[in-house]
């Protein structure tokens, strides 16, 4: 194994050795709690432009499962088509996988899909100084190369841009009632979850402008980076908003694009909810469930329309994770209940939705 180095903004240097793509990165540093999940954590959309740290020390023990596209379109195990993390990095990477439904190694997996590994750092000391000094740029620079340094594309991209759909696709069509799903990033087992509702899919790009379609309810997906790049996207939201009382669902920057559409600022959190162990609120009674999150922004609920309230909060930190309007069957969650991987505390989210559209 090749010697690295990660070199984060403030200039703190974690060493390790190369188990992936062989070549330098930069992008946003961020950390993950969860003790499984990384095939789907990877190619998640909403890591796009971001080297991952699992703080779970080991990991790659159960491989990776096989690439397979199901009837439906869509990967049987994976959450998108290809990795969208810009690197991953972690503690003890465990080179001998052992797992029933494992084609190849983890290791295998980013060399294939260009995507740098590093193991060997100390994720416990790299998470303590993102939690104290908040989310940085970092650089991945193997040692024998010291003059080959790169520079991040990260700040002012619209990554929701860069990941959405290009065209519009269908799924499940003639089934049932009909969804609009803005496609912001999203992740495959939203599609999925909906589809075993019984509704037809419209997915859409971000900034399409789907108000003279025909369509029965709307769902905001999840996607990267900053909300405050998709303007167009908020734009087409509050065209919708104001001129129909169609159902809308939203899931993680379909939280915060719903938001921005009722009036309410965003604000970037200082290291961000990324895990399988986030503790939420239903607002207004004693409920609380463990969520599967992936997000670097929140919404300032104190800044929604009067006509708006919060529907779920973060136990940990008191930050906004849903909003509701008070008298149309407009909802969202910050979190995902789709999971995938994690808990499926919050699956009736889907079924809510599904119920209200008539």
């Amino acid at each position: 194994m090749r010697k690295v180095t990660l070199v984060l903004g403030d200039g703190s240097k974690f060493h390790g050795q190369s188990f992936g793509y062989e070549a330098p990165i930069a992008g946003e540093v961020v950390f993950n709690t969860a003790m499984m999940g990384y095939p789907e954590s990877l190619t998640d959309p909403s890591y796009a432009g971001q080297l991952l740290t699992m703080t779970f020390p080991l990991v790659g023990n159960y491989g990776v499962p096989a690439f397979s596209i199901e009837k439906n379109g869509l990967p049987t195990f994976m959450e998108s088509d290809k990795i969208y993390a810009s690197a991953l990095i972690v503690a003890n990477y465990s080179e001998q996988p052992s797992h029933w439904n494992s084609s190849e190694s983890l290791s295998e997996w980013l060399k294939r899909e260009k995507t740098p590994g590093i193991t060997g750092i100390d994720t416990r000391e790299l998470t303590k100084v993102l939690r104290e000094h908040g989310v940085m740029m970092g650089k991945i620079l193997f040692d024998d190369e010291p003059n080959n340094i790169p520079e991040a594309d990260y700040e002012g991209v619209n990554f929701v841009d860069r990941v959405s759909t290009k065209e519009i696709i269908r799924y499940n069509e003639g089934a049932g009632k009909k969804v609009i799903l803005v496609d912001c990033g999203v992740k495959a087992n939203i599609i999925r979850s909906l589809i075993q509702r019984g509704v037809e899919v419209i997915r859409v790009p971000w900034n399409y402008d789907y108000s003279s379609m025909e369509y029965d309810g709307l769902f905001l997906g999840n996607g990267p980076g900053d909300p405050d790049m998709c303007n167009d996207a908020v734009e087409i939201i509050r065209k919708h908003i104001n001129n129909s009382t169609k159902p809308i669902c939203g899931i993680c920057m379909g939280n915060q694009l719903l938001s921005k559409a009722a009036g309410a600022t965003i604000y970037k959190l200082k290291y961000g909810h990324r895990g399988h162990n986030q503790p939420v609120r239903l607002v207004g009674t004693n409920k609380c469930y463990i969520t599967s999150q992936n997000h670097g922004y929140a919404v300032d609920a104190s800044t929604l329309d009067e006509d708006w309230e919060e529907l779920f909060v973060n136990m940990n930190d008191g930050s906004n994770e849903g909003i509701r309007h008070k008298t149309n069957h407009w909802f969202t969650a910050q979190f995902h209940p789709e999971a995938c991987s994690g808990p499926v505390d919050t699956y009736f989210m889907f079924d809510k939705f599904v119920e209200t559209l008539k």
